[in-house]
């Protein structure tokens, strides 16, 4: 297959009148698959009431069919048709966050959807993305669009068109490259289909901006159990990782420069994943920084760019700093764990 590349300038206005738009949309609604940017990742479209188009994200993927896919809206009217009425918290959620990185899990309208995007159970995790590229491509579309990210399940999520390209050129038929996106990880998945709300993946809305708007909220405790059925994407399954084992040190700077030195010995080629306040202490044979440990957002934004390129300089072995679990850095915290498969080096 080959794959159309449609470069598109994000900075002016959109129209979804734009040939390129209406060539995309054309596509989601001849049931193809479309990468498009989002302001989290770039993600992988396609028609969430066709199960034959869900089906192609799943196999240009590699993704397991029981990891449920979030559907991206670009107007609150197309709830209607995929939910019964919102309760109140998440509501209030909708319009505060809404354009955002927050997504809600709500019952799902029994037939709205492929049973595909749901992984047969009964509520949708939905949202509506802070982009204009993707909003134009939904509303040129006119449907509700699955999409998980657009890479190889396992990878390391997509910041850049180059990086969809390099994982699924030739298997989707299409890539809107709208330059790289801005939060830089995926967005905060949040059930509201109970009485009280539980956090299932911490991504670009924190904790503390959910709970400043509706109260105290659970934190599911069941993130790392791989033996639960997942009920949110990115819950299940080794994530976001590189070829390389990755493990995080919670150990001091010279603790990680004495694991850098026993590795090297071993005669592996190791790589550091660092904030620039420590980049220049190590010895390592490729060394990553990832922007300020003061300014987490911009490591967030930096993540899975920097998990990439370690594959780039084919390393061996990868040593990662760990982060403050507060914030956003309870979402770089989640990722890297997922990256390393839980391995923790205290």
């Amino acid at each position: 297959m080959k794959t159309k590349r449609w470069f598109v300038d994000v900075t002016g206005e959109l129209s979804t009148n734009d040939p390129q738009i209406i060539q995309a949309a054309a596509l989601l609604r001849e049931n193809e698959v479309v990468a498009f940017p989002t302001e989290t990742v770039y993600g992988l479209g396609a028609n969430a009431k066709s199960t034959d188009a869900v089906k192609k994200i799943y196999e240009a993927k590699g993704r397991p069919s029981d990891n449920p896919l979030i559907v991206h809206i670009a107007d609150i009217s197309q709830l209607d048709d995929l939910t019964g009425p919102a309760p109140e918290k998440a509501k209030i959620l909708m319009k505060r966050f809404w354009p955002g990185a927050l997504t809600l899990i709500l019952p799902c309208t029994p037939g709205a959807l492929s049973p595909r995007v749901t992984a047969g159970l009964d509520t949708v995790a939905v949202r509506m993305p802070d982009h204009p590229l993707a909003l134009a491509l939904i509303r040129a579309a006119g449907l509700p669009i699955a999409a998980p990210s657009a890479n190889l399940s396992g990878k390391p999520s997509p910041t850049k068109a180059e990086h969809v390209a390099h994982d699924l050129g030739g298997r989707i038929a299409g890539i809107m490259d709208g330059g790289a996106t801005g939060i830089g990880v995926e967005s905060t998945v949040l059930s509201c289909a109970g009485d009280i709300p539980v956090l299932l993946r911490p991504g670009g809305i924190t904790k503390e901006q959910i709970e400043a708007e509706i109260g105290p909220i659970l934190v599911d405790k069941g993130l790392a159990d791989q033996n639960e059925k997942p009920i949110s994407p990115g819950m299940k399954y080794t994530h976001y990782a590189p070829s390389a084992p990755l493990v995080i040190s919670e150990g001091s700077p010279e603790r990680i420069q004495t694991l850098i030195q026993e590795y090297q010995r071993g005669g592996k080629r190791v790589g550091v994943l660092t904030t620039e306040e420590n980049a220049d202490f190590y010895s390592a044979d490729y060394v990553k920084s990832c922007g300020r440990r003061d300014q987490l957002e911009t490591v967030a934004a930096a993540l899975y760019d920097a998990l990439r390129s370690f594959d780039e300089e084919k390393v061996d072995f990868i040593i990662a700093e760990s982060f403050p679990d507060t914030g956003v850095g309870l979402a770089i915290m989640n990722r890297l764990m997922k990256a390393a498969g839980g391995r923790v080096i205290r």
